[in-house]
């Protein structure tokens, strides 16, 4: 695949665990409002992490382009995913950033609001002009 980072469980628990992780990883908006930046992606047996505007191209409903912060940013979150012990991987994820990134503990999640930008598993299409 050409878009992400391939990573490898610890065991198959830490799937979840990395989902709901990410989705307490993001860039702050207005308020009290975290929008979730990346997303794990099981596909042919293998798991991959990705920035969301990696997941909007490959479903070919954004024509946004992914920066080198995206990316930068997609690594860190990577790297901090392995030194949580919650995967590893082979891939040089440098250069690797945080700037931006807003990361909220568990135990306080309840005192912000999380939004996504994609969903896993859901594809808008475009509609066709009839």
């Amino acid at each position: 695949m050409d878009h992400g980072i391939e990573i490898n469980l610890n065991n198959e628990s830490d799937f979840l665990k990395i989902v709901e992780t990410l989705s307490r990883i993001g860039i702050m908006s207005s308020g009290n409002t975290v929008t979730q930046t990346c997303h794990i992606l099981h596909k042919r047996g293998k798991y991959y992490i990705l920035h969301f505007k990696e997941l909007l191209k490959m479903d070919g409903v954004s024509k946004s382009e992914i920066t080198p912060k995206d990316i930068s940013r997609r690594n860190g979150i990577v790297k901090l995913l392995i030194e949580w012990n919650l995967c590893t991987s082979n891939v040089d994820m440098s250069p690797n950033s945080l700037s931006n990134i807003k990361i909220v503990s568990y135990k306080n999640k309840q005192n912000y609001v999380f939004k996504q930008n994609y969903t896993v598993g859901k594809v808008k299409r475009k509609k066709s002009a009839l």
